[in-house]
């Protein structure tokens, strides 16, 4: 499958049956810090990692850190999710102009282990962020990003680029993306099965009798 196809079939399950496979799987360490949650509950996000680290740097000149902002933005790639592990959580990482830029470019949404800020703008326009919280400083003057497309950490989840990230109401998950199609298929299938269950629990079966059956609860 492409990495479209996959986004769209992986985008229609949600977290939880993810979480599932995965632990079935032997897959340690994918779900991300509850503390991070989405600006738009409602509005599931999934996709490969496009990632960023950067630090602090109270030094920084104002036109070098807008420089390398600007640069981010013009080197992310469309189809995925912008994932920035900025060492920091007391400066934005994400705010209009660069929502406007990047969702213009067709990146499905942010994920940021730090803060948004001109949220009211991200939800009208439809931006999903991710986040830890708000405020209203940004990096200018304050912020350098080291690098980007390789391996960051957030909590105790390492993310490749490329890896697939899926996000809904309950939270966020990784999927490496070595084994991402096989548990796009396998998540697929447990939901037809929970949709038997359910089917059969509405019908007046006994919940245990129910599980023995289909052999998921």
């Amino acid at each position: 499958m492409t990495d479209v196809q996959i986004t769209e079939r992986l985008g229609q399950c949600y977290t939880g049956v993810v979480h599932d496979i995965l632990r079935g799987m032997g897959v340690r360490n994918f779900t991300l810090p509850h503390e991070i949650t989405p600006l738009i509950p409602q509005t599931p996000l999934c996709g490969p990692a496009f990632t960023i680290e950067g630090h602090p740097d109270d030094t920084a000149d104002p036109h070098e850190t807008l420089l390398a902002w600007t640069g981010l933005l013009s080197t992310a790639p469309a189809g995925h999710v912008w994932v920035c592990q900025p060492h920091t959580h007391d400066i934005a990482q994400m705010g209009e102009l660069s929502a406007e830029t990047l969702k213009n470019k067709g990146v499905r949404g942010c994920v940021l282990d730090g803060l948004a800020r001109d949220t009211h703008f991200l939800i009208d326009i439809g931006f999903q962020c991710w986040r830890r919280g708000h405020t209203p400083r940004d990096i200018v003057g304050r912020w350098l990003p080291v690098a980007t497309g390789h391996m960051i950490h957030i909590g105790d989840v390492a993310i490749a680029n490329g890896d697939f990230l899926l996000g809904d109401r309950d939270g966020m998950v990784r999927v490496p993306r070595a084994v991402v199609a096989e548990v796009t298929e396998k998540a697929t299938e447990a939901m037809q099965t929970e949709s038997k269950v359910r089917k059969a629990i509405l019908g007046g079966t006994d919940p245990q009798k129910a599980y023995l059956k289909y052999g998921k609860f």
